[in-house]
């Protein structure tokens, strides 16, 4: 990996290792000459609206991809159906390493649990690149939600259940299957009202306009921080420096709700190995500069160290993501 790394300072160089690996690989490059990978800009499809948690990751991560690949990075933002109608879009890409998705739990997890007819599998039509980061996911609602902490919360919402209502980004996000999960524990049935990203959904929350979501930490942090919302639980095992004063679901008296988001890049499948090396390669050094992060960090993401950013590491975890998900989804829908 270190020697890939240092291979993509170079153009000729890069060029040099996708043919020597392709060539071992007995495949072409999906007609891409040796020498001129990447060739031309790229485009990255971010499952939900701009200024979201994922949105948010994916543009600070691949500015400075950009500048190890000599190439430009667009973001292409895609929403509909919880990220499901951009994630099947990129797996239905040419994989040439010219499109890449940076999915998350809900898109290449959740997903898959919650739609019987889910247009891709997540495992079959996808090639790992690497893990960008994890996110806690914390319970948040509106500023005036009438619950000074989390007991006082349990009790409103099982007294007012059917009044309620719940924002989310869409059947298969993040949001969604961190709430069905909450819902379930705390046994309520609220109104569920989607929207085309996490962004708007707590625009709405910041303004009122609906009583409570869960989502990734980077997209709660600004509207906290700001008094727009208020935040009673946080669904890990430890508490987040970056919001100190939150208790964990476990201190609260809830620790089955945990819950760990994480957002990865991906290609179709079919791209070539040598690409993906490339790919990750340049996500690798993107994640140990400052730049990138100092920003993660500080809207509480955590940036994994580098043997968990590896494909074969984003495989892994895939799978175990895909069972524990379908289980606990499962469970939740009895």
């Amino acid at each position: 990996m270190h020697c890939i790394a240092r291979a993509i300072a170079s153009r000729r160089v890069v060029g040099l290792v996708i043919a020597v690996s392709a060539s071992l690989a007995g495949e072409p490059a999906v007609g891409q000459t040796a020498a001129d990978y990447p060739a031309r800009p790229l485009t990255v499809i971010v499952p939900f609206a701009k200024g979201g948690p994922t949105d948010v990751v994916a543009r600070i991560v691949t500015a400075e991809m950009s500048k190890t690949l000599g190439q430009p990075i667009a973001i292409e933002n895609v929403v509909g159906a919880g990220g499901t109608t951009a994630t099947q879009r990129a797996a239905r890409a040419a994989p040439d390493g010219y499109t890449l998705i940076v999915g998350h739990m809900g898109t290449h997890a959740a997903a898959v649990a919650l739609y019987p007819k889910l247009g891709y599998d997540p495992d079959a039509d996808f090639a790992p690149v690497a893990l960008l980061t994890r996110m806690p996911v914390l319970l948040v609602a509106r500023r005036h939600f009438p619950a000074a902490d989390f007991g006082e919360f349990v009790a409103y919402v099982r007294g007012h259940t059917h009044v309620l209502n719940m924002a989310h980004a869409g059947v298969g996000s993040v949001s969604y299957a961190s709430c069905t999960l909450l819902n379930h524990l705390l046994r309520i049935d609220p109104t569920g009202v989607p929207f085309n990203g996490t962004k708007p959904a707590m625009d709405a929350l910041a303004a009122g306009q609906v009583d409570y979501m869960c989502d990734q930490i980077v997209n709660v942090v600004p509207p906290l921080r700001e008094g727009a919302v208020r935040a009673y639980v946080i669904a890990s095992p430890e508490r987040d420096p970056a919001v100190p004063t939150v208790p964990t679901a476990a201190e609260a008296g809830l620790p089955a709700f945990q819950v760990e988001a994480w957002n990865a890049m991906f290609v179709p499948k079919g791209t070539p190995e040598a690409i993906v090396g490339v790919l990750n390669a340049a996500v690798m050094r993107a994640l140990d500069r400052p730049e990138v992060r100092d920003p993660l960090i500080g809207l509480g993401g955590i940036v994994p160290p580098p043997d968990q950013r590896t494909p074969d590491a984003l495989h892994a975890h895939l799978r175990t993501e895909l069972q524990k998900w379908g289980q606990v989804l499962k469970r939740a829908s009895d």
